[in-house]
């Protein structure tokens, strides 16, 4: 009854005309801005954090502006996934997998559709978990330790299998790859710079954003070069301007399991909604992939990441506004905004300044209205989209992208690590590489290594604090359960396999 309370103090406080028109701008621009790759929802909240400055509005105005461009990011970043196959943002590089090969088929507004209601389920539950279960699930986030963490990273990578391909050799060079790539920058613990060659440009590691726009749209620009004429210049084919309903049914159990895996990975400080993403992916593959069609076009493997992510970014805001701890890169900007107008998030504010919480949770709810109304009826847009010869379209990316990424830090030494990583994309694919191995390792890589490292400082390098945890134990058991549910598929399907052999 108290939270239906304080809910309705937030509906009054969102219900403002001020608040609604900065909720509705907040929505579009993002959905925009999500969907130019390179650009994503760091830098969609970064970008807009000077408006509200200039235009002097209070701290619930500002982070109802800021969440509304988060939350659109979210929504949009899987439209260049689906129709380019070039992620809008990190989370989004799961969508591709199954969200691309559906757009090849002449099925871009099913897809488009499924992920823009997946999203809509994935955020409604996470708000829907903000407003009645943040305490109780901030005091459990706040018992993981560095140990702990690390334990859900090995968990993260020991899904690779499952999500990159058949291949266990190509896999596992792919990650290592990623790792590797992960390693560059300053050492977290001693300081040292490590594999930069004395380029202070590489002391900050390898902007990730940047790797992700050269891994995938660079190289699909390489790729189109390397075509045929005639491959080059041929249209995808789309049946219909109009999703089919029956598929987005279809897929609601996806949308459940993958909206829950990625809440509770927003909640844990520091995953964020990548994590969410891979780990709904690679359960939801684990659970429903009997005729090996993920990676081939199911619908079931758009809707179960775009619910984790979206249903990640709104768990990420729990962290951030009971424990003063960022949940993500974004909530992280969020929070240095908040910090700029005085105000404190942490276990008090809930109590000092009710109207600017569930303000924000209100707004949420309209929010996601908001961007499925705005979404939906797009979709005829977004897909004609696919009727524009690639040839005509590849140049419009690369401008893009190269906008995008000098926009990030106005440097040109980054546009030449996206060309370097756009080569590399385009050697892994013509050896029929995953890259999507390589990218977590390079987006998980970093958080892994500090965890390791900090849990070895805490121990003075006792090895056995990596398993004193009764977290971390049981991580390490789902884990082993998941790669023995994995061997165990791969072993009934190529049984299966031999056996439709022989009766052929």
């Amino acid at each position: 009854m108290e939270t239906l309370n304080l809910l309705a103090v937030g509906f009054s406080v969102a219900l403002t005309p001020l608040n609604i028109a900065l909720l509705l701008l907040g929505c579009f621009s993002g959905t925009l801005i999500g969907a130019l790759p390179g650009l994503g929802p760091v830098n969609g909240v970064a970008i807009l954090i000077p408006l509200t400055f200039a235009f002097g509005f209070d701290a619930t105005s500002s982070l109802i502006l800021l969440s509304a461009v988060y939350f659109g990011c979210m929504y949009g970043g899987r439209i260049s996934s689906i129709l380019l196959n070039i992620p809008g943002d990190e989370p989004a590089v799961m969508t591709t997998l199954d969200g691309f090969p559906m757009s090849q088929q002449g099925r871009a507004a099913d897809a488009l559709a499924i992920s823009g209601v997946a999203s809509f389920v994935g955020a409604t539950i996470a708000v829907i978990g903000l407003s009645m279960f943040a305490p109780l699930l901030a005091r459990a986030a706040i018992y993981f330790g560095p140990a702990d963490y690390f334990a859900l990273y090995i968990m993260a990578f020991a899904t690779i299998g499952g999500v990159a391909g058949v291949d266990p050799r190509k896999t596992l060079l792919s990650a290592l790859i990623g790792l590797m790539i992960a390693t560059v920058g300053i050492d977290p613990i001693s300081g040292i710079p490590r594999f930069t060659d004395g380029n202070y440009h590489l002391y900050d590691g390898i902007e990730p954003i940047v790797a992700l726009v050269g891994l995938f749209a660079i190289s699909e620009i390489l790729m189109m070069l390397g075509s045929r004429a005639g491959e080059a210049t041929r249209a995808v084919r789309i049946d219909s301007w109009l999703p089919d309903f029956r598929s987005i049914l279809a897929t609601r159990w996806a949308m459940l399991r993958g909206s829950l895996i990625g809440f509770v990975a927003g909640v844990l400080p520091g995953a964020g909604a990548s994590l969410g993403s891979v780990m709904s992916y690679s359960m939801e593959k684990q659970a429903s992939d009997k005729h090996g069609t993920f990676g081939k076009g199911d619908p079931r493997g758009v809707a179960a990441p775009e619910a984790g992510n979206n249903a990640a970014s709104g768990g990420a805001l729990i962290p951030m506004l009971s424990l003063g701890v960022p949940g993500s890169g974004t909530t992280a900007v969020m929070l240095a905004m908040l910090i700029s107008l005085n105000v404190q998030p942490g276990p008090l504010l809930f109590e000092r300044q009710p109207e600017l919480v569930w303000g924000l949770v209100a707004s949420l709810y309209m929010a996601n209205i908001a961007l499925l109304v705005l979404n939906l009826p797009m979709i005829g847009l977004f897909t004609r989209l696919m009727a524009v010869p690639t040839w005509a379209l590849m140049p419009i990316v690369a401008a893009v992208s190269f906008v995008g990424v000098f926009s990030i830090s106005n440097s040109t030494f980054d546009l030449q690590v996206m060309i370097a990583f756009g080569i590399l994309g385009y050697l892994l694919r013509k050896f029929d590489i995953s890259l999507v191995p390589l990218v977590l390792g390079l987006l998980l890589g970093g958080d892994m290594e500090r965890n390791l490292r900090r849990a070895m400082s805490i121990s003075d390098g006792d090895w056995s604090i990596l398993i004193a945890s009764p977290i971390s134990v049981t991580l390490y058991v789902l884990t082993a359960g998941f790669l023995a549910l994995s061997v165990w598929l791969a072993l009934r399907d190529h049984r299966r396999e031999k056996e439709r052999a022989l009766l052929d």
